[in-house]
């Protein structure tokens, strides 16, 4: 079994020597994503945090996709704000990516990010 680099132009390309997620077996571990758009790598939002939450959503959920799988297949999530005082925003937007049985998840703050970034977002997935 060989690990297999996930790559997708629907999620921020890396900026860094790293993947957008790597697959073994059955195991799919993605990188941190934060709110930035594909096309141009801008952070979105203009530091609204629910229009970051979404935009980093988005690049996991298309990330995902490219292994091969959906969020459901997502069992393990780590959350990295810049304050936890945008953590209760936050999670308004990530319960419409996650309604029902949300994966385990750690959320702690960060003092900061690459390119003003108010979030970060990485996971871990299995697929079936």
């Amino acid at each position: 079994m060989r690990k297999e680099i996930i790559d997708t132009d629907k999620a921020t390309k890396p900026t860094a020597w790293y993947s957008q997620a790597v697959r073994q077996g059955n195991l799919v571990f993605l990188a941190g994503a934060c709110g930035d758009d594909p096309v141009t790598g801008e952070i979105v939002g203009d530091g609204d945090i629910k229009i970051e939450a979404k935009a980093a959503l988005e690049n996991i959920k298309h990330t995902i996709e490219a292994a091969g799988g959906t969020l459901e297949n997502i069992v393990k999530m780590q959350v990295y704000v810049k304050d936890l005082n945008m953590l209760a925003d936050f999670n308004e937007i990530y319960k419409t990516y996650f309604p029902e049985n949300p994966p385990a998840r750690i959320a702690m703050a960060v003092k900061d990010f690459m390119g003003g970034a108010n979030l970060e977002i990485d996971g871990i997935a299995v697929l079936d």
